[in-house]
């Protein structure tokens, strides 16, 4: 299952959210979210992160 990092939450968070679905991360992946600016230049908006967790089975 995947996770991704929200706006206004901290990986910590995210992190916290995966656990108490009852998933542990496995792999993080980050890429970055690109926009054009009004010189018409390609510039990174923000990072994008994404966490696949593995389901915790006791």
């Amino acid at each position: 299952m995947k996770f991704e990092v929200k706006d206004n939450e901290t990986i910590s968070e995210c992190l916290a959210r995966m656990k108490a679905a009852g998933y542990t991360p496995v792999k993080r992946f980050q890429k970055p979210i690109f926009k054009e600016n009004e010189k018409g230049d390609i510039e990174i908006y923000k990072e994008q992160i994404i966490f696949t967790g593995k389901k915790i089975t006791e």
